[in-house]
């Protein structure tokens, strides 16, 4: 099994685990695969929920630019739900675990077809 593919189960995990939904593999691999470089580095796969700067930089880089979201107060709405599903405790919340989860609260799947 790839490092991929073992970061890949991890995700899925959490997605079972944090928000009880069985995850879209294939959805979750595009996001996993969107992601590039960044999920095999400690620091830049994981989203500090603590760190209002990086939250803005999730809205403005993953929902703005990649999903072609509109500003707007629910933006941050949806990271902060999120987050709190994942458990704003929780030291690991993957980047790719929030990216699908928002992914999906948007309905933006098709971005990853």
């Amino acid at each position: 099994m790839s490092k991929r593919d073992e970061l890949i189960e991890k995700y899925a995990a959490d997605v079972k685990d944090k928000f009880g939904e069985t995850p879209d593999m294939n959805l979750l691999t595009k996001v996993a695969i969107g992601l590039g470089p960044a999920i095999y580095n400690l620091d830049a796969s994981k989203v500090s929920g603590s760190d209002d700067k990086e939250l803005e930089t999730v809205k403005n880089n993953f929902l703005i630019k990649k999903l072609g979201l509109s500003d707007s107060p629910d933006l941050m709405n949806a990271i902060n739900s999120v987050i709190d599903k994942y458990g704003r405790s929780d030291r690991n919340k993957h980047r790719a675990v929030i990216y699908y989860m928002l992914a999906k609260h948007f309905g933006k799947e098709s971005i990853y077809n």
